[in-house]
């Protein structure tokens, strides 16, 4: 059995274009996740700057203002935006991060030496965070 996806929902105070310009430009993700030179062009290959260190990503998926979807890193990590817009200046968001292999499998790369499992785990609290604190902060303010 894979390790279980990250699936994260929230209703954020603001409309749809707000919430899009936060996830699908690379000053709005600059904003409230990290530095990055993303392009809403499906098949653009950009980088982000995690804290260990730039990550190779690729935009698979562009259908403004609903859906961004890219992949992430080199372990299969795939990471999709849903939004919803619905009404009166509130837009709900759905993150999915998915792409995880076996639980205990070691994941490579310039982090702490953590199998799928703890990753995923370390990331479900993360998102938490970064969706609840930095996107909402970003698009409510």
């Amino acid at each position: 059995m894979g390790t279980p996806e990250i699936r994260k929902e929230i209703t954020l105070n603001a409309n749809i274009h707000q919430v899009w310009n936060a996830v699908a430009t690379p000053e709005g993700i600059r904003s409230w996740f990290m530095e990055n030179d993303f392009q809403p062009t499906e098949g653009h290959e950009f980088t982000i700057q995690s804290p260990f260190g730039p990550t190779a990503c690729k935009v698979v998926k562009i259908e403004e203002p609903n859906e961004v979807v890219l992949t992430w890193g080199e372990a299969g990590w795939v990471v999709s935006f849903e939004l919803k817009d619905l009404g009166d200046d509130k837009t709900e968001v759905t993150l999915v991060h998915s792409g995880w292999g076996a639980p205990d499998e070691k994941i490579p790369g310039p982090g702490p030496d953590m199998t799928n499992l703890q990753i995923r785990n370390t990331m479900d609290m993360g998102w938490e965070g970064l969706l609840n604190n930095g996107l909402r902060n970003v698009v409510e303010a």
